[in-house]
């Protein structure tokens, strides 16, 4: 080991450590121990308040793109004139799910950092741009559609769309936005920035467990299932739960049991994943028969076939117990985005550059797999040693994220120095 990499390998540490310190305590609940950084909340702002100071403190340049975006350019932001694909940009995401861990999406972003202290405490020095961002809203978690930021910047969302996006207290996104002190109306496709990137590379950490049964810390993205989230709307008769003979009921509660069970039962047939994780009940009273169930379908598979076949079981699985119930069934596609293949020639430099890393897909969606359309993309996993993700309990070893550190540096030097 060289002097040079002895130095870097103590400030890798000191500064993750420093971080993750530092940004741990912003929006986690006290009483549930997860996180509640929603977009263009009190909690978000804090998250965009300590990114803007990290980057401050390396004297990099720090910007909002008009879809609420953060970057943080080493030297200068990259002109209008920069040449196109020249950029070199890492990151991820600060916001969280309901409750969710501390390490989905800021891992990357802590990571970026200090691997950018790395490479420069190595003695690197960049002939390309480089930045660190961080994307908004790419949880979906309150307005209910993930990758927001992302989905706007490369067109995949509409501005007009986006703006009606209502959280559950029919807060629509243009006024959380304008509460947070960002325009609305400057929302949309960011086609001039995107052509300036070469290369985006997104740290994560594993949401399975495929790196702790091969004992990788570290390994490299194949490819992002094809998934998308679907909303289904059952509609009964409201009714006195003490006084309404079981014959005489139309309870949509029992169509939408039947239904969660019949999710389940086809992504196992299929090979796939179907959860119904959200749901909401009118008039939600305990002695009351609902008037309407609505529950949210995410699913999951390896192909978009099997992914359409496995939702269509389940619409055809709802439709035919709705009308044994008397309960009439709708559903609305409220997302969609299929298979990403990460492109192979990026994905095989990568893994060349850290010595042969295991290759893996992944089922989780990311801000990488939307850039993908516009910009050549890649990502980077850390090992997860209990597959937890979503919740509380998510967590990785300190060692394993510093050799993801290690790692993202690596790669950094190899796409952006001489």
């Amino acid at each position: 080991m060289t002097a040079a990499t002895g130095t870097a390998r103590w400030t890798r540490g000191a500064s993750f450590r420093e971080m993750w310190r530092d940004l741990a305590p912003v929006g986690r609940h006290s009483g549930t121990g997860g996180y509640r950084r929603y977009a263009w909340t009190d909690a978000d702002a804090d998250c965009r308040a300590w990114f803007a100071g990290q980057a401050r403190a390396r004297g990099l340049v720090c910007e909002t793109d008009r879809n609420g975006n953060q970057w943080a350019w080493l030297g200068t932001a990259p002109p209008a004139g920069t040449e196109p694909g020249s950029a070199v940009v890492t990151g991820s995401h600060l916001d969280s799910v309901p409750d969710g861990g501390a390490f989905d999406g800021p891992l990357g972003i802590v990571s970026a950092f200090a691997a950018l202290d790395e490479l420069l405490a190595r003695g690197a020095r960049p002939a390309r741009p480089l930045a660190v961002a961080n994307f908004a809203d790419e949880e979906g978690a309150r307005f209910g559609l993930a990758c927001a930021g992302s989905r706007l910047a490369t067109g995949g969302l509409t501005p007009s769309a986006a703006r009606e996006l209502r959280d559950a207290d029919g807060t629509t996104l243009a006024r959380a936005m304008e509460r947070a002190g960002h325009d609305p109306e400057g929302i949309g496709p960011d086609p001039e920035r995107l052509s300036r990137i070469g290369t985006f590379v997104e740290l994560h950490i594993e949401q399975g467990r495929t790196l702790a049964r091969t004992g990788d810390a570290v390994g490299v993205a194949s490819a992002i299932w094809p998934h998308g989230r679907w909303r289904f709307d059952f509609r009964g008769e409201a009714n006195h739960a003490g006084t309404t003979l079981l014959a005489d009921r139309r309870d949509p509660m029992l169509t939408f049991a039947h239904t969660v069970l019949a999710a389940r039962e086809q992504a196992a047939r299929a090979g796939a994943l179907a959860t119904f994780g959200k749901t909401a009940v009118e008039p939600n009273g305990v002695n009351a028969i609902a008037s309407l169930v609505r529950g949210w379908l995410d699913s999951r598979a390896a192909d978009e076939e099997t992914l359409a076949a496995v939702v269509t079981a389940i619409e055809r699985a709802a439709a035919e117990r709705g009308e044994r119930d008397g309960v009439t069934v709708g559903v609305t596609r409220e997302s969609f985005t299929p298979v990403v293949e990460f492109g192979h020639a990026l994905r095989d430099r990568i893994t060349a550059l850290l010595g042969g890393a295991r290759v893996l897909p992944t089922g989780a969606g990311h801000d990488a797999g939307v850039l993908s359309a516009e910009v050549p993309a890649a990502m980077l996993f850390v090992r997860n040693p209990t597959g937890v993700s979503h919740s509380p309990a998510e967590t990785a070893d300190e060692d394993d994220c510093l050799a993801g550190v290690t790692a993202l540096a690596d790669v950094l030097e190899g796409l952006a120095c001489p």
